[in-house]
Order: C-alpha cells, then structure tokens, then sequence
C-alpha cells in the first residue's frame, strides 16, 4: 500500500503551502490539466485537511518552471500538476528548453525578466545551467534545482536519494544474477543523477567485481538518456560479448525499454534481468509480464508537491535551511547545499499492487497481455 512515511512526508509540504485553488498562468503545454491523475485516497483526504488548517500562502508569489525537455510523459502527468497544485494562488510560469542547454539559459533568463520570485529549474545540463543560476541569485530570485544536481550552494536541491535507487536497482539483479556478465546502461553524461546511481550500484556489485563473480562486458552513459541509444548501445554490447550477457543494469525505464527490445531480437528478454526506475506505464508492464526485474518508483506527485511548497515557503521569506525536511548535501563537487532527498520504493513482480493501490497505474495499464493471476495484481 502507499507507504504511511509518504503520506506523512506529503501532508507536511503540503501545509507549506496548501491551498483551495488552483494556481494561474500559463503551462508548456495545454494537454497537462487533462493528463493529472488524482491522488489516493489517502493522500487526497490529508491534503484536504491540510488545506482547510492552512491559509493560502501563494498570492502574491510568482513562480517560474524551466522544464528542460516537456515532451516527456512524466513531467506533464504527475509533476507538473502537483506543482502547481501546492503552488496554490501563486501565478505560474513554464518554459520549456526541448533538450538544449542554450535554450535554457534563454528561458531561466526571461523568467528572471518577468519578475518571477522563484525559479524551478530541471536542469538539462546541470553545468551549462549556472550562469543563468548566478543571474537569478543576483537578481534576489531564489533557485530550486528540481530532481537533477546544479552545482550551485544558492540552489535548494529537491530530489529522491538516487544513490539509494542505484542500489535498490543492483540489490534485486544481483539477487538473481549474483555472478556473470553484466551491462551497465547509465544516464546522460551531464546529469549528476547518472554517477549516483553508478554510486549506488557499485554498493552492491563492487566486490563481486573486485573478485571476478561479475565481469562488466558493457558500460556506457546515454546521451539525454534516450531509448533508441540505449538499444543501439545493447546491441552493440551483446554482439561484443558474442550473446553472453547475464545482467543488465538500466539506469532509468526508458532506456530499460531499448535494452528489452534488443533482448527481445535476440531471444533474451525475461531470462536476463534487467532494471530501471520512474514508475513509467510501460516499464511497470514489463515488470508483469517479467521482462523487467524491477522498477524503483519514484513518486513524482510527493516531489512536485515538496517543490512547489518550498517555492512558496522562499517566496514569502523562509530560509532554505529552515525549510521542512531540509538538511545539508555535499555534492561531488564538495558544494554544501540545502536539500530535500525523498525516498524510493523498489517495485517488483511481488509488490505491484503498491502502484494499483496509490492510484499510481490502472489495472488495465498494468496488466496488458499479464496472464490473469499470474503475479499480484493481475
């Protein structure tokens, strides 16, 4: 079921900032509103309470998003709407970069020239993105690094504990495959979020690679973590290894997605363990029908609704340090900066009912071409 911490944790952002309206302005994209999913039950009943204990904090705030690429699913199905759901009052603004680092530079700095009081930035390039980062600062708008890392000790970092996925991800392909050879398909080289997982991972791996129980015969970062890459490098790796691939450990589901499709080419899809993580419709499928070992889901609706409730809270003046659940984060660039890491959940053939329960999937999503009672869920 939806674990009582995550409620727990959602109920105290949302006092932040909870509010009964909705929030105005625009979006990159008018089909968002049509793609939100409600909350479970739970969750929505909490949140009710919160919102009828707290007075609206957004009115007068004004709140920028830089979307670093809006065509992905997830950003207009669950996080975009829980952000500006807990932004409550406060006027909303989004820009959407398509994947070009230049592109977001020129959106974070028209933000800053419509006055906005906060900006939410999904960095597409966690470095290329700092000077328009030190513009903001310099301009009194506070800055939150949304999910991915920018290298900034002026950021609030909001993100899950990817070093925990990395591991969670390992932990269950290693517990199928604790020996062989494994492929390594990691993230876009310019997102921090790539080298924790690879962190996490080596928790559990790096002595069975230290004493050759695993042999690394592919690994490889993904460019904008794409999933024809991510099958074109597979392929690449299972001609190598001449088919003799035991493991794969994907470092997000869509690139899970082209590393099962070349599994498929091959005959190897579901007798080779693979991971990945988001929670994606697609991925969770796969974890039915047993071609993913598993999902480690990450739910966005609790990092939407942490973020947009630490944007009001800095809108009307609060420290990021005394921010709820904030506490310090030495980056790999030995930064300290005020974060906010939430917790994942592994999601496997065993626990699927976690997703159905939380409202996350429908059982018909889950379950396409699943063999009735064949795993839970299903």
């Amino acid at each position: 079921m939806f674990s009582s911490r995550k409620v727990a944790s959602l109920v105290a952002v949302v006092a932040l900032a909870a509010s009964g309206c909705s929030s105005s302005g625009s979006s990159p994209s008018a089909s968002a509103a049509a793609s939100q999913s409600s909350a479970p039950a739970s969750v929505a009943a909490s949140s009710a309470a919160a919102s009828s204990a707290a007075p609206s904090s957004g009115a007068g705030c004004t709140v920028g998003v830089s979307w670093n690429n809006y065509q992905e699913e997830r950003w207009a199905k669950w996080d975009e709407p829980a952000i500006k759901k807990a932004l409550g009052t406060a006027k909303y603004i989004a820009t959407d970069a398509k994947s070009k680092s230049e592109q977001q530079l020129s959106d974070v700095e028209s933000l800053i020239a419509q006055k906005v009081n906060v900006i939410i930035i999904l960095a597409q390039d966690g470095t290329a993105i700092e000077p328009a980062v030190q513009k903001a600062t310099q301009a009194g708008v506070k800055v939150i690094a949304y999910d991915r890392l920018i290298e900034d000790a002026s950021t609030l970092y909001i993100t899950f504990d990817n070093v925990k996925v990395g591991h969670l991800q390992a932990q269950y392909v290693f517990a199928q495959k604790p020996t062989g050879n494994y492929v390594i398909i990691k993230g876009s080289p310019t997102d921090a979020n790539a080298n924790f997982l690879r962190q996490g991972m080596d928790e559990v791996i790096k002595s069975a690679v230290d004493s050759g129980a695993i042999k690394i015969v592919g690994e490889t970062y993904t460019p904008n973590w794409d999933p024809p890459t991510a099958k074109t490098e597979m392929e690449q790796f299972l001609t190598k290894a001449g088919g003799k691939v035991d493991a794969v450990l994907s470092e997000n589901d869509g690139m899970a997605g082209g590393v099962i499709s070349a599994l498929q080419d091959k005959g190897l899809a579901g007798t080779v363990p693979v991971s990945g993580q988001d929670g994606d419709q697609a991925a969770l499928n796969r974890v039915a029908l047993g071609t993913q070992t598993v999902d480690v889901w990450k739910d966005a609706r609790l990092l939407g609704t942490t973020a947009g409730a630490a944007a009001i809270a800095l809108c009307n003046g609060t420290a990021m340090d005394k921010i709820t659940n904030v506490k310090p984060f030495t980056s790999p660039g030995k930064n300290t900066l005020n974060s906010i890491l939430l917790d994942p959940d592994p999601i496997t053939k065993d626990n699927l009912a976690d997703v159905l329960d939380a409202g996350w999937i429908t059982k018909d999503q889950l379950c396409q071409n699943v063999k009735a009672g064949s795993v839970k869920g299903c």
